[in-house]
């Protein structure tokens, strides 16, 4: 008889031992998933304002690439991310009042794709962060203060080309060139920033330059007919209207054969011989992953460095290279990445 009491003792000890420790396991699988549902509450319902200057393809890979970077950071369109866009279309009056739009869509944060973009947001708000996508020089547009302490409530990522690396370029495929036409808007401070920088870059190289700046697209056509006169070869910093226009240029400086050497990769895919320079894409990806750390409260506009990139991708055209009748030296085809105008990578650069 005691030895069935101790037995029902026993069991009923274990019970209760099961009972509680059953008990603390749901309390803590409870207390992860209510972690869980913290986290993603955290990101969840955030809104970003995208202004994006002008269409053309240059831009249009860096905003998807931001949208690419708020995703890797776990933010999704459609899932805890409302993206509101507008698209300028180069017209001041409109990135004006789609400043203001966005403004009044409560975003959490605005994003400049390129210098005007940028600036009309900043004429509207000094209290919501804004981002710089691909902004040339953000001091020198009058943007932020400083690159390393910007100061204000903006920051972003700066698409500074290397100028110099590109000019040098030119000249190893073109040793017989004389001289550099330099063509840009003149509407545009990005692109004057960088037209000094090219001059200076040229005669470091034995080149002469000379510059001609359009008003507007519509004189972009007779322009290059003049430039293909008097120059070797044609050099385009960053610029919007020239890129928004660059089958036109593309069209009639192969009328004469005449090299352009661009300051970005899509601008090779469309015609243009080479350059050094970002992947337009992975620029947008850094500018998402910045958005998505101001969104997340780990960052704040005034203290976030202005992120530059260190180097640039040496990017030919191998086939308007053979239309032009310019012989790639193998030691720059080696590192190179090259492509066609149709857009498609025909051999990549060596790991």
């Amino acid at each position: 008889m005691k030895n069935k009491g101790l037995m029902a003792t026993v069991i009923v000890i274990l019970l209760f031992l099961g009972a509680t420790l059953v008990y603390q396991l749901g309390m803590s699988r409870g207390n992860d998933q209510a972690a869980t549902t913290a986290t993603t509450s955290e990101k969840a319902d955030k809104t970003v304002g995208i202004l994006q200057y002008v269409s053309h393809e240059a831009l249009d890979a860096i905003t998807n690439g931001i949208k690419e970077g708020l995703k890797e950071s776990g933010y999704t369109e459609g899932d805890n991310l409302t993206i509101e866009f507008q698209n300028g279309q180069a017209d001041q009056s409109k990135l004006a009042t789609m400043s203001q739009q966005l403004l009044n869509k409560n975003a959490d944060v605005l994003v400049g794709v390129a210098t005007p973009a940028a600036q009309a947001l900043a004429n509207v708000t000094q209290d919501v962060p804004i981002v710089l996508g691909a902004v040339t020089d953000p001091v020198g547009a009058n943007l932020v203060a400083d690159m390393d302490e910007p100061g204000g409530n903006i920051t972003g990522v700066s698409d500074k080309a290397p100028v110099g690396a590109q000019i040098k370029l030119a000249t190893e495929l073109m040793p017989d060139a004389k001289s550099v036409g330099i063509l840009y808007s003149s509407t545009e401070d990005n692109s004057k920033y960088q037209v000094a920088e090219a001059e200076a870059a040229a005669e470091d190289n034995g080149l002469t330059t000379k510059k001609y700046a359009v008003p507007s697209s519509n004189e972009i056509a007779q322009t290059v007919q003049v430039m293909a006169q008097e120059v070797d070869f044609i050099y385009i910093p960053l610029d919007n209207t020239i890129a928004n226009a660059m089958q036109t240029v593309v069209g009639e400086a192969n009328k004469t054969k005449t090299p352009i050497i661009t300051s970005v990769d899509t601008m090779v895919e469309q015609g243009g011989l080479a350059t050094v320079g970002q992947d337009q894409f992975t620029i947008g990806v850094e500018t998402g992953k910045m958005v998505a750390a101001i969104l997340d409260g780990t960052s704040e506009p005034a203290t976030t460095p202005i992120y530059t990139f260190s180097d640039g991708e040496t990017i030919i055209n191998e086939e308007q290279a053979a239309f032009l009748g310019i012989t790639i030296p193998d030691s720059i085809k080696a590192d190179a990445t090259m492509v066609n105008s149709d857009d498609a990578t025909t051999s990549s650069s060596a790991e």
